[in-house]
């Protein structure tokens, strides 16, 4: 039996994103004299933006301005439009599945997750059925965003699949009473990356998009 819902992440689930936004957030960053690397920023994909400087000065010690950070998404954007493509694979399984309800659940922006989903040819999938860490107190990895997503949905969290590339994201649906399918799909993924998927609690790590569709739907 399917699940009654399928939560998307959108981030390297969904657009093959995360690349692209570490590098449009790197670029902001050094242009105002920070030096944040690739790999710094990519250890806290799957967090809200404004997250990733908090922590960046909190651990990495760096003076982060938080007046930069209505910089990043513009920048991002630019890039998005020139570069961002659907995961592969992804599209096939949304036409094949168009019964089974669905949303996005994303630590994105609601105007990001739409522009991703509209450059890439996805939105029409979902309609309105978008959700963004903006909307609730505490992002990933805590269960807020996935509990609101689903009672906006009108489904009981034991209902629910999620696919998630990042920890903080199989974390906080594990934190929601969800299922957690890890992913590792996308183009950011390094060798070591499922191993943290593992760890994070998912019930299953998968490579590709017609691998989680076996595993949701058999």
């Amino acid at each position: 039996m399917p699940p009654e819902m399928i939560l998307f992440d959108c981030d390297g689930v969904l657009v093959d994103s995360e690349v692209l936004s570490v590098k449009g957030m790197t670029a902001v960053l050094n242009e105002a004299g920070i030096p944040a690397t690739h790999a710094m920023i990519a250890r806290y994909l799957g967090m809200k933006t404004a997250d990733i400087l908090a922590t960046l000065a909190a651990q990495a010690g760096l003076a982060v301005d938080p007046a930069l950070l209505p910089k990043i998404w513009p920048r991002t954007r630019e890039i998005f439009a020139a570069e961002l493509k659907p995961v592969p694979g992804v599209l096939d399984v949304l036409k094949r599945h168009p019964d089974v309800k669905r949303c996005v659940a994303s630590s994105s922006s609601p105007e990001r997750i739409r522009t991703s989903l509209e450059l890439t040819g996805l939105l029409a999938y979902f309609g309105e059925h978008i959700f963004s860490s903006s909307q609730v107190e505490h992002g990933k990895p805590a269960p807020d965003l996935f509990l609101f997503a689903a009672a906006s949905m009108g489904v009981e969290p034991k209902g629910c699949v999620v696919v998630e590339d990042s920890r903080f994201g199989v974390r906080g649906a594990l934190a929601a009473g969800m299922t957690a399918i890890g992913f590792t799909g996308g183009s950011h993924i390094e060798p070591h990356h499922a191993d943290l998927l593992w760890e994070a609690g998912a019930s299953h790590v998968e490579s590709d998009w017609a691998a989680v569709e076996r595993r949701i739907f058999g």
